[in-house]
């Protein structure tokens, strides 16, 4: 049985508020699927009032419509025949518009275009509505417009998706609330923009139902939208699972004092809905394997960049029951390949498009840049090159911020990056070795853009291996190598690198390993006239 969702801190006192006609379906479909939404835990409004007075529709009952998250609506052939069925969908679909309510219509043993174009049954009710309300016309026509609207909306019919089997839409409907209240749901992003394409490809490799244990790679560069993509996923089908647990920052978190104990615990917890009490890192291990080997779970792993992390929490494939999906995230391409992962899946951002509209959003509050400051939106579109971490962060320091300011940020942001952004991306150096790394910060200061095979040989000469550095880098997403055989470098990375060259020395050129800027080493030179012992390398046409 699923936990009960809670409306009541959403705003919402019910899940479900029931619309249904009780002479055709109160003591048949609509009372099979009342039980299994209440066996599910969903919190449901049914009208059990079978003799209706009055022409109004109760107060009591509006309400409960409005205190509602989603509205299920049953149509039957004789829904229309009753004006209380008609106020209650004018009134789901004006909560529909004002307060967001979901609205599921289920067609049963109806055709949807019969709500639409008003045939058959629905056709004679009308006849009999305009009969009756000859000096309320206004009311008919609400009534018209509203099974206009209903019958356009995706909804569940019995025999095109069930194929009049009522268990099974019945179980199609419970599933569909069950994602839309589910109580396990992370918060992904107050702007998700240019994720529904990238959930869609990894959902598709997850590929839900089948009864092996698969495990689904998530690699890209650090702020490229890897951890809000796993999280969308999650949202999406974890309902899917007899249990799910989302492990987020497991870097992170494993750093602090007993994380790893932690981490199982939530891990526990999260799927078995109880607190399980350990003692150390190996019997959380023993817990895992023993309660989850025959449980289908969903589990996302957010962040992982060794193998150790995996020890504790996913160790093994047989920890896990058939169906189980087990989703990483990671910086290192590698890491999968270790693991033996079925599936990869390589984020690379958000096209340009995609990035102006979420910039825009940080920075003006709205999809579209305002006209004075479009060009300047582009420009820092532009650099930061669909990295959803920079476009966040850049557009909300630019927030309400005047045209002057804008200018003064975008230069400097050329010469440093804000510290959010450079705090995140150096993560990705973590653990290189240190002649991988100075091979990172050579490219990143002089060689960004230059063929590889010349590039290799100067890196050679410096006592570096070049194309073990190159595979590393590239599987760190750290670098690519594009079709004309050049080296390219994200401009955050590359700018990430300058950076803590810079800082090597802010105010002393003279003192950091490596120069770029003309003015820099003009000044070194003019002091020094050869540099000093501390420079390894300078570039003269940056």
């Amino acid at each position: 049985m699923f936990m009960s969702s809670s409306s009541s801190r959403l705003g919402w006192h019910y899940d479900v508020f029931l619309s249904f006609r009780g002479e055709d379906t109160r003591k048949n479909f609509t009372d099979h699927l009342y039980t299994a939404l209440l066996q599910a835990g969903i919190h449901t409004f049914r009208d059990d009032n079978e003799l209706r007075k009055g022409e109004e529709i109760s107060s009591h009952l509006l309400k409960a419509i409005q205190e509602s998250k989603i509205s299920i609506v049953v149509f039957s052939k004789g829904y229309a025949s009753s004006t209380w069925c008609l106020d209650e969908l004018s009134e789901i679909l004006d909560c529909r518009q004002t307060a967001g309510q979901i609205v599921l219509p289920v067609f049963y043993d109806i055709d949807p275009s019969d709500i639409r174009k008003q045939k058959r049954s629905f056709a004679e009710a009308f006849d009999r509505h305009e009969e009756l309300f000859k000096e309320e016309m206004e009311k008919v026509q609400k009534w018209r417009k509203a099974l206009v609207e209903a019958g356009r909306l995706t909804g569940f019919d019995l025999h095109s998706i069930a194929n009049g089997h009522e268990s099974k839409l019945i179980q199609m409907i419970v599933e569909e609330v069950l994602s839309k209240l589910n109580p396990r749901y992370v918060k992904v992003a107050t702007y998700p923009v240019g994720i529904d394409s990238q959930v869609k490809d990894i959902i598709s490799m997850v590929c839900v139902g089948t009864n092996e244990v698969r495990i689904v790679g998530i690699y890209g560069m650090p702020g490229i939208g890897k951890t809000t993509i796993a999280k969308a996923v999650f949202n999406q089908i974890c309902h899917k699972f007899e249990g799910s647990s989302c492990l987020l920052n497991i870097r992170e978190r494993l750093d602090q004092h007993r994380g790893l104990l932690q981490l199982q615990k939530q891990l526990l917890r999260d799927i078995l809905k109880a607190y399980i009490g350990l003692n150390d890192d190996d019997e959380g291990i023993n817990r895992i394997k023993s309660r989850f080997c025959r449980k289908r779970v969903l589990v996302i792993l957010d962040d992982v960049d060794q193998l150790k992390h995996l020890r504790g929490l996913a160790g093994e494939r047989d920890w896990f029951g058939p169906g189980s999906r087990i989703v990483i995230t990671t910086s290192d391409e590698r890491l999968l390949t270790r693991l033996e992962v079925e599936k990869q899946y390589h984020s690379k951002g958000l096209n340009n498009d995609e990035s102006l509209q979420l910039f825009s959003w940080h920075a003006f509050k709205k999809p579209h840049p305002m006209k004075e400051y479009v060009e300047l939106s582009k420009v820092v579109v532009d650099y930061v090159g669909g990295v959803p971490l920079a476009l966040e962060v850049l557009g909300s320091n630019l927030f309400q911020r005047s045209i002057t300011h804008w200018r003064s940020f975008i230069e400097k942001l050329q010469k440093h990056l804000p510290h959010q952004i450079q705090r995140q991306l150096i993560t990705s150096l973590d653990d290189l070795d240190g002649e991988v790394k100075g091979m990172f910060l050579d490219i990143a200061c002089f060689f960004n853009g230059m063929d590889k095979d010349y590039v290799g040989k100067i890196l050679d000469g410096r006592g570096f291996y070049p194309e073990m550095g190159f595979d590393i880098l590239r599987e760190r997403s750290l670098l690519t190598v594009n079709s004309e055989n050049e080296l390219q470098m994200d401009n955050l990375l590359r700018d990430m690198g300058r950076e803590i060259i810079h800082q090597m020395a802010p105010n002393h050129p003279g003192k950091r390993s490596r120069l770029w800027h003309p003015e820099d080493i003009m000044d070194v030179l003019d002091k020094y006239c050869s540099g000093t012992e501390v420079v390894e390398g300078i570039v003269l046409d940056a």
